[in-house]
């Protein structure tokens, strides 16, 4: 990959360092309207979709080793759009049949919301954290007054969900983890190579070792990193890159209006 000039220090010192190429690792939007679009337009910047990572179902045959039976679990846990996709479609597969009365644990609103593409929302039990970190959902489990059962929807290797589980063993609440699907790495090297990104945007933890699987010899130099929940935001750190754009916060929920603030105070 053609890297920018200069240190991973000088991402903080070239505070107004212009920003012409965004790299967004998520796919292309289907419509125009998306606001993703009225930044390039407000700005004049050019973006690039390309997804990151790509994810891939368990089958039913594979689902049936881990010896889970669904009608055991009074919850579940979703930490993500894709543990709801694909819990309701091994449970589909499985000829499962939903309770109306399972409990929905859900890591943010937006995740919660989600929910309606499958059930009718306003009949069924659901809960979400605050403020879309591991600990706000944690603390809506805690305050729960009736003993549950919970399966935990997700990846093999999804690590984010190792402090659900933590949680849940140290209280004695009775849970399995589903591996349901897998997060592998999509091959971007093409991608990396072809051009200069002053502006690379992550959304999960698995986007950003994908970048280090496609290109392990990547440098930041004056490249600004973005990243969307805070797992993402504590890989890019792990992996000793520097933030610049962070959401979801309060003034920017999403991260095309994180990516707006970081652009406007830019051009300041």
């Amino acid at each position: 990959m053609a890297k920018a000039a200069g240190t991973k220090k000088s991402v903080k010192e070239a505070v107004k360092k212009p920003v012409k190429k965004i790299l967004i690792s998520q796919p292309k939007p289907e419509t125009e309207k998306s606001p993703y679009y009225d930044l390039s337009r407000k700005y004049g910047v050019e973006l690039d979709f390309h997804p990151f990572i790509k994810v891939e179902g368990v089958s039913s045959k594979d689902f049936r080793k881990q010896k889970i039976d669904l009608a055991n679990y009074s919850a579940v846990v979703l930490t993500s759009r894709n543990a709801v996709d694909h819990f309701f479609r091994i449970c589909e597969e499985m000829k499962f049949k939903v309770s109306q009365d399972l409990k929905y644990f859900c890591i943010t609103e937006a995740v919660a919301l989600y929910l309606q593409k499958f059930v009718q929302y306003r009949k069924r039990k659901v809960f979400f954290g605050a403020d879309g970190s591991m600990q706000s959902l944690i603390d809506v489990i805690a305050k729960q007054k009736t003993s549950e059962k919970y399966l935990i929807s997700g990846s093999g290797s999804d690590s984010t969900n190792k402090e659900i589980s933590a949680f849940l063993l140290k209280n004695n609440h009775e849970f399995a983890e589903a591996a349901l699907y897998r997060t592998v790495s999509s091959d971007v090297r093409e991608v990396l190579q072809k051009g200069v990104y002053d502006l690379i945007v992550f959304f999960s933890p698995f986007g950003v070792k994908s970048l280090f699987e496609n290109d392990p010899e990547f440098k930041q130099n004056s490249t600004y990193i973005g990243a969307f929940g805070p797992t993402t935001s504590k890989a890019v750190e792990e992996y000793g890159l520097v933030l610049s754009v962070k959401a979801p916060m309060p003034e920017t929920p999403s991260m095309a209006s994180a990516i707006d603030r970081f652009l406007s105070e830019l051009n300041k």
